[in-house]
């Protein structure tokens, strides 16, 4: 038994009260009906009550009784509760399922609760259903049915009853049935009617007179394997899944992605579009010579065919837009026509031969014709290549049943099958009238009655200076004069030609429909819009018919005619690389139930579609490159957000593994050192400059993780995965090449551990560890101080380099917000994207690439704050302009006095602009300055390396190195011409090199009266017990030299640097078991505090540069 219980809004709201009473809650079935399952509503009495439940609930269903803390079961007690005799006779008593439910999370909500049970037990597991694996909302379904959630299975803490997805659910009225083909209607009938086309009656004939039967066969059968491989191919792809509307376009797209798919829309709907007058033409034309023998005339030769064209268009598209109904009777008629056509020209082959017949080249069966045609006669500079290619438009008929996929009871089925049989019967229908022709009809013929009575009807024609005007070189309505009743053969022509037109003009409008669904291309969804039950695209329709008219009133299409030919081998050619692409990328996901497929096959196919589009025409082939390329690049660029599953991101996941797999299995060298940086950055978007300044080095060819550390032990997991997804979108949109880690811990110290030691994959794993600088370290609680200081232990234990970036301010950008608004803290400040704008009166000049500052905070580079008034507005706090007065106090007195000094979300919440500047420091342009390197200590030269790879960033450019060391030993010269022979070595480009000489000298007393003050604090004494990690009085006397030197090159980092634009210097290591984690941040704080920005960076003591090549 299975049925969704759907309670409704303030019903369940159990109080204290409710628990101390006889709370009884029935379930009764609600008016609306559904198709599979029984929907109730709920009503709770008090003590013995009993609800009144309508008479047309009872009749068909149970009433069921939940009582809080009893049991679920259905009473037949309850039925004098239904006025309806027959409800209260189909109210059983049944057995009772233990079951207790938890109502207290149903207050104020509307929620289905699905009950899915065995004979004797409930429970929550659902049997696998076909629901569970469809997008129903794309079929227009308001609630999806799902299966629990593993949480809901797991955790017995977790509520399995789930919100529903539209609160307001009214079960909808169906729509009216759409109009549904077989395969025999919906594909053969298309594909034989496309196939056999103009070409049967009015080309084959002269195919055959140029290449003789031999090579004609070999041309048939050669444009047949063509076709052969493509459908095999298609029907690989087609049984792969469900095929909806699009055609090649749908198939092509879901397997190769987006950028081929929407260029082959785009090319294989025009080329429908104007093969509609190609088709329509060719109609007219024959109408005019028709005309012409009866000389009958309209206005002149081309613009009768534009007139006859027109009319003609305008009545197929009246047809189509009626319905895929009618326009399927009418192809039904038009093939019967053909087929009527075809039996006339065989029973002609054997009817007696006339003497006028027999002027024209008609000799009936005869050996000799035969053996004389059998061979190729080329004439006129003609080629087996220009036959093929002649004939080779007659096989692009292929996709006509495809193109209505979305129109197919099963295109699964459909288009193998239809498709198959089409092209074997008119395979073998073109050999057959191939070979006919050939041994019935001579070459050339003179048509005079006297030279077939004189036996010398081909010679006198050949020897005369006048070309021979029958036979089959020469005319090409030799169908027509062999066949037994030539109107019919006009018949054929007619329906062969508006047959193939009305498949093009149904098609090209299903394959751009299907294209402008998905949204490609910019301005064309109003063509996506469908009408009727058929989703007609009565839009497209239009444009279809203006493109045929505009070539129709050309009227001399035999220029476009290769250009259309290789729109489609192009198609074909893809639809085969798309199969071999997804086979070749052995993907679990290609699982097609069409057997009868190889991936080579599938390529050779695609190679032979290619070859045969330069054998049509060379220049016709390079064009057709052009455009898709073209189209390719655009939607490349663009980028849709779209995800199909294509093959190329198979490809993706399989060739990003077997190149780790091959890297795991090389050994490291220098000289392809790369910086692969963990930086802690918790969430991204709340510490932007960080991140930027390390994708400045990393140039997007290095490995960065940002690394998100969430304090509690069990976090959310939907709120988790939004994060990620939010975070992503942020880099994304930023244009920030790095990944995102979060995990949860107790401490931060232990989640940066796990970060440090499982981030990575391989050899492509961290090898520095980049922190932010703990600013409130002086305010801090001890225990966080101490975790942030073996942090930078648990990095060097690790052998990995660490780096920390202090910017004055800090980096923190939640702190751009007012707090003081927001009364319930959200540990997710950064989770929606805002825009930010700034006063026209701050607005910095243009740099060279043309990015102002203000373009650097716009919502496409800058979204790292939380929209408050929103978030406070759902849950229910009070927004600015309702705040209290004591919130409105509290904002006024933080707020700054010049509107210039603050930037405003879109007029909302006030930010502090030099914090929002201090923000996006690294993400614009730098002015001309100065990277200064304090290179003091030789780390294996990755403190030299960084500040270089970030002077070649294209924001630092302005940027010149200068590089301070410390004197040694050695000569100040000595010393000074060694360091500039290294750095030349190196190759590392610098403006100025500085060897310090003064560092040993004794600081002033100023600076030791700041680290005093720094470390007063924070040292061992009385109420301050050492197992809290103070500074004790023999650390202070151990490391007092050190702290004496990291004074002195405070001081000098403040005379040579204070108005550089970033300082690197290598970083102080803290001796383990030797210096406390507060004397360490009091060496920190007096190298940094009141300066540039400043990275101190150390390396893992392993050689990063070589001047080795």
């Amino acid at each position: 038994m299975a049925a969704n219980v759907e309670f409704v809004p303030n019903v369940l709201s159990q109080t204290n009260s409710d628990r101390r009473d006889n709370v009884a809650l029935y379930l009764y079935p609600s008016p609306a009906k559904t198709n599979s399952t029984s929907r109730f509503h709920v009503e709770k009495v008090q003590g013995d009550e009993k609800p009144v439940i309508p008479e047309n609930n009872c009749e068909n269903n149970h009433v069921i009784l939940l009582k809080e803390n009893s049991e679920i079961k259905r009473d037949g007690d309850l039925a004098d509760m239904c006025t309806s005799s027959r409800g209260k006779k189909n109210i059983n008593k049944v057995h009772s399922s233990n079951f207790s439910p938890t109502t207290p999370n149903l207050k104020n909500q509307h929620t289905t609760f699905t009950f899915q049970g065995t004979r004797n037990q409930l429970t929550y597991e659902q049997l696998p259903r076909m629901d569970h694996y469809k997008n129903l909302f794309s079929h227009g379904i308001g609630v999806k049915p799902s299966r629990p959630t593993l949480e809901q299975l797991h955790d017995e803490n977790v509520s399995i009853l789930s919100d529903s997805p539209n609160k307001d659910y009214k079960p909808t009225i169906a729509p009216k049935p759409s109009v549904k083909f077989g395969w025999i209607t919906g594909v053969l009938v298309r594909c034989l009617l496309n196939i056999w086309g103009v070409m049967l009656f009015l080309r084959l004939s002269w195919v055959v007179g140029q290449a003789g039967i031999g090579l004609a066969s070999a041309v048939i059968l050669l444009a047949t394997s063509v076709t052969v491989l493509t459908t095999l191919s298609m029907s690989a792809i087609c049984t792969n899944g469900e095929v909806k509307g699009g055609g090649a376009y749908y198939m092509i797209s879901r397997s190769l992605g987006p950028e081929f798919g929407g260029a082959i829309g785009i090319i294989f709907s025009l080329a429908n579009a104007v093969a509609v007058a190609m088709y329509v033409v060719g109609f007219a034309e024959t109408v005019r010579d028709l005309l012409k023998e009866h000389g009958l005339k309209i206005v002149d030769d081309l613009n009768d065919v534009r007139i006859i064209g027109c009319a003609t268009v305008t009545i197929l598209l009246a047809i189509a837009i009626i319905g895929m109904e009618w326009e399927a009777r009418a192809q039904l008629v038009l093939l019967f026509i053909l087929i009527v056509a075809v039996f006339d020209f065989v029973a002609g082959t054997f009817l007696p031969v006339s003497a006028e017949k027999a002027s024209r080249g008609f000799t009936g069966y005869s050996t000799k014709t035969f053996l004389t045609n059998f061979l190729p006669d080329f004439r006129e500079g003609e080629s087996f290549f220009s036959a093929f290619a002649i004939y080779f438009p007659a096989a692009t008929g292929i996709l006509a049943g495809a193109n209505i996929s979305g129109d197919l009871k099963n295109a699964q089925v459909a288009i193998p099958k239809g498709t198959l049989l089409a092209i074997l019967i008119t395979t073998l229908s073109y050999l057959l009238m191939g070979w006919m022709v050939g041994s019935v009809t001579l070459r050339d013929a003179s048509g005079d009655i006297a030279d077939y009575l004189n036996n010398t009807n081909n010679s006198t024609c050949l020897m005369s200076s006048q070309p021979c005007q029958y036979g089959l070189i020469n005319n090409m309505h030799v169908m027509e004069l062999v066949s037994g009743f030539s109107p019919l053969i006009l018949a054929g022509i007619f329906a062969a030609t508006l047959s193939s037109a009305l498949a093009s003009l149904v098609g090209a409008p299903k394959v751009f429909q299907a294209v402008c669904k998905d949204n490609l291309f910019p301005g064309i969804h109003i063509f996506a819009v469908g009408f009727g039950s058929n989703n007609e695209p009565r839009r497209a329709y239009v444009l279809t018919f203006v493109i045929a008219v505009a070539f129709i009133l050309v009227a001399e299409l035999n220029a476009i005619a290769p250009l259309i030919s290789n729109f489609f081998l192009m198609a074909y050619a893809l639809i085969n690389y798309s199969c071999f692409d997804a086979s070749f990328a052995n993907s679990p996901g290609f699982r097609p139930s069409f057997r009868f497929y190889s991936m080579w096959v599938s390529l050779v196919g695609a190679l032979i579609c290619l070859a045969i589009m330069f054998v049509i025409n060379w220049w016709t082939a390079l064009l057709t490159f052009v455009i898709n390329c073209a189209l390719y690049v655009y939607i490349h660029r663009s980028k849709p957000d779209v995800n199909w599953g294509s093959s190329t991101q198979a490809h993706l996941y399989r060739s990003t593994l077997y190149d780790l797999l091959r890297l795991n299995m090389l050994e490291d060298h220098v000289k392809n050192f790369r910086p692969h940086c963990l930086v802690l950055s918790g969430d991204p978007r709340s510490r932007p400059a960080l991140v930027d300044l390390v994708l400045s080095f990393s140039k997007n060819v290095s490995l960065v993780v940002c690394g998100h550390v969430i304090q509690e032990r069990k976090p959310e997991h939907a709120k988790a995965f939004l994060q990620q997804r939010a975070v992503y979108s942020y880099l994304h949109k930023r244009k920030m090449k790095a990944f995102y880690s979060m995990l949860s811990s107790g401490n931060l110290r232990s989640g940066a551990l796990s970060l440090m030691q499982c981030a990575g994959l391989g050899k492509l794993r961290p090898n520095v560890l980049i922190l932010g600088y703990k600013n409130n370290w002086q305010t801090e609680k001890p225990r966080k101080v101490i975790d942030y200081f073996n942090i930078i232990h648990d990095a060097f234990d690790m052998k990995m380099a660490v780096g920390i970036l202090r910017v004055q301010g800090g980096l923190d950008c939640d702190t751009l917000e007012l707090h003081t608004i927001s009364e319930g803290g959200d540990d997710n400040l950064l989770s929606e994207q805002v825009i930010l704008e700034e006063d026209e009166d701050d607005v910095d000049e243009d740099d060279d690439d043309g990015r102002s500052d203000s373009e650097s905070v716009d919502e496409d580079v800058y979204k790292s704050c939380t929209d408050l008034e929103k978030r406070d507005a759902k849950l229910g706090r009070a927004t600015p302009d309702e705040a209290s007065p004591q919130t409105a106090s509290a904002l006024n007195s933080v707020l700054p006095s010049s509107a210039t000094q603050c930037v405003r979300i879109k007029g909302q919440l006030p930010i502090n602009r030099a914090k929002l500047h201090s923000a996006n420091k690294f993400h614009r342009k730098q002015r001309k300055g100065f990277i200064d390197v304090w290179w003091l200590f030789d780390d294996g030269g990755l403190a030299l390396l960084i500040p270089y790879l970030i002077s070649q960033s294209s924001l630092w450019q302005k940027c010149k190195l200068r590089v301070f060391f410390l004197k040694g030993k050695e000569e100040m010269d000595d010393q000074q011409r060694n360091m500039a022979a290294l750095l030349s070595k190196f190759r590392i480009d610098y403006s100025q090199m500085t060897v310090l000489d003064s560092y040993e000298n004794q600081p002033s007393q100023q600076s030791i009266s700041v680290f005093q003050a720094l470390i007063s604090s924070w040292r061992e004494k009385e109420g301050f017990p050492a197992k809290s990690g103070g500074i004790s009085e023999a650390e202070l006397l151990t490391l007092k030299n050190k702290s004496l030197r990291h004074m002195r090159l405070a001081e000098l980092m403040k005379e040579h640097s204070k108005d550089s634009n970033l300082i690197v210097m290598t970083l102080p290591i803290p001796r383990k078991g030797t210096c406390s984690a507060f004397l360490y941040m009091a060496w920190l704080e007096m190298l940094t505090n009141h300066m540039p920005p400043v990275l101190l960076l150390r390396g893992n003591q392993t050689s990063v540069l070589t001047f080795y090549s």
